[in-house]
């Protein structure tokens, strides 16, 4: 073990520099940076998402011998949005976040994010600002954009919206990925998104944002549980993601406001972890209660600094851009 940081002096003074870019970025669009807790009482139920945890022994609510379980945020968005509930205008953070995941190349489970709402924006508004920023920063050539429809069909000649698990199980046969837990794990699915999300990952994603960004956008309405459901196409919600290079840099939507819906979203994650045999997770209650008080039409996205600087940098590993990664923390 080295005491020593892995993030040089150089690379230091550059970080700093692209995160003044940043909040200059969102000054001259009059958006206002704000600061949330990262500790919550609820937290995510995604399926494919778990938080770290403590326990906090001071709690008014509860008895002395006993603790109550906090969430370290795995992003700010649920803080964020209460903020937006109580009358907020167009806000952004640059917020620690936590992820309960290995530490890989492109990833640590403590790492910088970006996340932004912007009021009257929907996804498409919202991808083309994420466009300008990305190219300010990193002086890209313009993205390019497809729906998750359209990708798939382009790259693997299946209609994602409409087909059957035996289809992409074939598909994952053929191109030599298919495994023994994939099939195990897809039979206990209501549907197909394991699959799919394995397929995009896997085959999908290491083909594109290669030369220029890419947005991927429209994603099944089982993959966005906090997004709008299409107006156009009630199989899709209004999500969007953007790659480059190989690294997965940002996650928006359209975002829902009715309450109840958000509930039974929740409740369905839920329902979905335990058929899994996963724990069951605390639905963010304040969270729901500013969504019935009343929630602006706009859209959100979360973008992670660290592998933006990466990028900036062309640093070939996320430790080379953070002062002490989770194996020297």
């Amino acid at each position: 073990m080295s005491w020593q940081t892995t993030l040089s002096w150089e690379n230091a003074k550059k970080r700093s520099e692209i995160l003044q870019q940043i909040r200059n970025f969102f000054s001259e669009r009059n958006v206002t940076e704000v600061e949330t807790p990262a500790l919550s009482q609820g937290t995510v139920t995604d399926v494919y998402l778990d938080a770290l945890s403590c326990e906090y022994n001071y709690d008014g609510d509860s008895l002395p011998d006993q603790a109550r379980c906090l969430y370290l945020q795995t992003s700010p968005e649920f803080h964020m949005k209460r903020l937006l509930a109580s009358g907020y205008g167009c806000i952004y953070q640059i917020a620690k976040a936590f992820r309960h995941e290995e530490m890989g190349r492109h990833h640590n489970p403590e790492f910088t994010m970006l996340e932004w709402y912007r009021v009257g924006f929907d996804h498409f508004k919202l991808m083309a600002e994420v466009e300008a920023l990305l190219i300010d920063i990193l002086g890209c050539a313009k993205p390019v954009y497809f729906s998750y429809q359209a990708i798939f069909e382009k790259v693997v000649a299946i209609d994602p919206l409409n087909t059957t698990q035996q289809a992409l199980l074939s598909l994952l046969e053929k191109k030599g990925k298919l495994s023994d837990w994939l099939i195990e794990d897809s039979q206990k699915d209501d549907d197909n998104d394991l699959l799919l999300q394995f397929i995009f990952s896997e085959i999908i994603e290491p083909t594109i944002g290669l030369t220029s960004p890419c947005f991927i956008y429209d994603f099944p309405r089982s993959q966005a549980s906090l997004a709008k459901i299409s107006t156009g196409d009630s199989r899709v919600a209004e999500r969007f993601e953007c790659y480059f290079k190989g690294v997965e840099l940002a996650n928006g939507f359209n975002e829902l406001t009715d309450a109840k819906q958000q509930q039974s979203r929740f409740e369905h994650d839920n329902l979905k972890r335990s058929t899994l045999a996963l724990d069951t997770k605390p639905i963010d209650k304040n969270f729901i209660a500013a969504l019935e008080q009343g929630f602006p039409n706009c859209a959100g996205v979360a973008l992670g600094v660290d592998r933006l600087v990466m990028l900036a940098l062309g640093a070939e590993d996320i430790a080379d851009v953070l002062s002490f990664p989770i194996s020297r923390a």
